[in-house]
């Protein structure tokens, strides 16, 4: 009996959609894939991830144009992003994804994310004993569900405590309100520009432009999503909702991004299983 392959965006509760992006769980047990379908690709992302190996192995073979092979921990942390990569699995398997917005986690652990540019890491080599404990009762739970709740009853009481002063009302709004979004889509002391930037990078390992750009290129991911589903997309109306110049601007965007121009990511996400991860996002 054929088992087809498993992967989901899980929203947060609404009171940590300032601290937490998603959770995306993804599961080959049981599926019967040919090699090429063993690739997984991701996009570049200003975010942090934690992830948890369950079962089965990763490597990371490709970062930006560079091949590499960086075999990914069980237990793992991953910094902000500026290039594509794909990983490959030798085998079937299981894994559990936290996406966490950087600010938070600059606030939570005091970790240094512009030395994690780029990176992945094992957990335990950035995060202290209470986050490893988490780490490994999540490890350790019997589903996503329960996964979920572990992460979840961490992180409230310790956002709760320090979400005024980590982050602008602004912004925490905004979150909420894409939190919100989520949750519908899922369920059916300087004030020179200099020192804002140096501040802004400090905060979230990536300079401003970088997070304006990848924010821009995941809205116009989304905004594309029926055009992509559907029939050939207006992607000069798209750039122009989306705040590019234009649609070559838009292209050079998404090639940065993702590695392929819009033309080709549409193709890729309506038929190459590897890229599953943005067929969930937009």
């Amino acid at each position: 009996m054929h088992v087809p392959t498993h992967a989901a965006l899980i929203a947060p509760r609404l009171s940590l959609a300032s601290c937490v992006r998603t959770y995306v769980t993804r599961s080959t047990l049981g599926a019967e894939l040919r090699v090429e379908q063993r690739y997984n690709h991701f996009p570049a992302g200003a975010f942090c991830s934690m992830t948890w190996l369950l079962q089965g192995e990763s490597t990371i073979i490709r970062r930006g144009d560079e091949s590499i092979h960086e075999p990914l921990p069980k237990l793992a942390f991953a910094g902000p992003q500026t290039l594509p990569s794909v990983s490959v699995n030798p085998g079937p398997v299981s894994s559990f994804m936290v996406i966490l917005i950087p600010a938070a986690v600059r606030a939570l652990a005091d970790v240094d994310l512009a030395a994690l540019v780029n990176r992945v890491v094992p957990m335990e080599t950035v995060l202290g004993a209470a986050w490893q404990a988490l780490g490994q009762a999540v490890a350790q739970a019997p589903d996503d569900a329960t996964r979920v709740q572990l992460v979840e009853a961490f992180l409230e009481p310790r956002w709760s405590a320090v979400r005024q002063e980590a982050m602008p009302a602004a912004d925490r709004q905004r979150y909420w309100v894409e939190g919100l979004a989520l949750r519908a889509a899922t369920s059916g002391v300087g004030q020179s520009l200099r020192q804002v930037e140096r501040r802004i990078k400090q905060w979230a390992g990536l300079p401003l432009r970088d997070l304006r750009r990848l924010a821009r290129s995941e809205e116009s991911f989304i905004q594309a999503r029926t055009a992509v589903e559907s029939s050939t997309p207006n992607w000069s109306d798209i750039a122009a909702d989306g705040g590019y110049a234009d649609q070559a601007h838009l292209c050079r965007d998404t090639r940065r991004v993702t590695g392929l121009s819009p033309t080709e990511l549409k193709k890729a996400v309506l038929e190459d299983e590897g890229f599953w991860l943005y067929r969930l996002w937009v």
